[in-house]
């Protein structure tokens, strides 16, 4: 399926010069996001994985119908002091500053099989400090998967060694 024709892309959103690719409209029609969703699906029955995690919050929104349709556990990634119990952390850099993403301590057995899901894939700090949370807790990063990739940014690189799906490309 032409998943493209489903994204709108927002000129000079969220600042000029940003051409914003916003994947509600994707989500809005339920045969493109069912295919979009079955089609990661795919791709983490190949990994025969354990667990779901996502970076909130669209993360959440690729990940829980996976994780569902797999029959198997997901795990949110939040910002520093939005998970109740304990936490592990790591630090991360963005354009203009660092961030703080955590996970449950025991979200994660050692040994997991995880595949690691977020809406668009782009400089690849998030998910490069997600892959970091996944492995300190001694999980198996087996896969990464994205509705959208901007190649331009060269997040990739970040993820190198990582197996990688992306549903599209700007």
């Amino acid at each position: 399926m032409d998943y493209k024709q489903y994204i709108t892309v927002v000129e000079d959103w969220p600042k000029e010069g940003i051409k914003f690719k916003d994947i509600t409209t994707l989500m809005d029609n339920g045969t493109a996001f069912k295919s979009a969703v079955d089609e990661i699906v795919e791709y983490a029955k190949e990994r025969e994985i354990d667990l779901v995690v996502g970076p909130e919050a669209r993360g959440f929104i690729i990940g829980c119908p996976v994780s569902y349709a797999m029959e198997v556990g997901f795990a949110p990634v939040r910002k520093e002091g939005k998970l109740p119990r304990e936490t592990i952390k790591v630090d991360y850099g963005l354009e203009y500053g660092s961030d703080v993403l955590t996970i449950h301590k025991d979200a994660i057995k050692p040994g997991q099989r995880v595949l690691i899901t977020d809406d668009l894939l782009a400089t690849g700090g998030t998910i490069e400090a997600t892959i970091n949370l996944v492995e300190q807790l001694g999980g198996v990063v087996v896969g990464c998967a994205f509705l959208v990739e901007l190649t331009y940014l060269h997040g990739r690189e970040k993820l190198e060694g990582y197996d990688v799906l992306t549903l599209m490309e700007y």
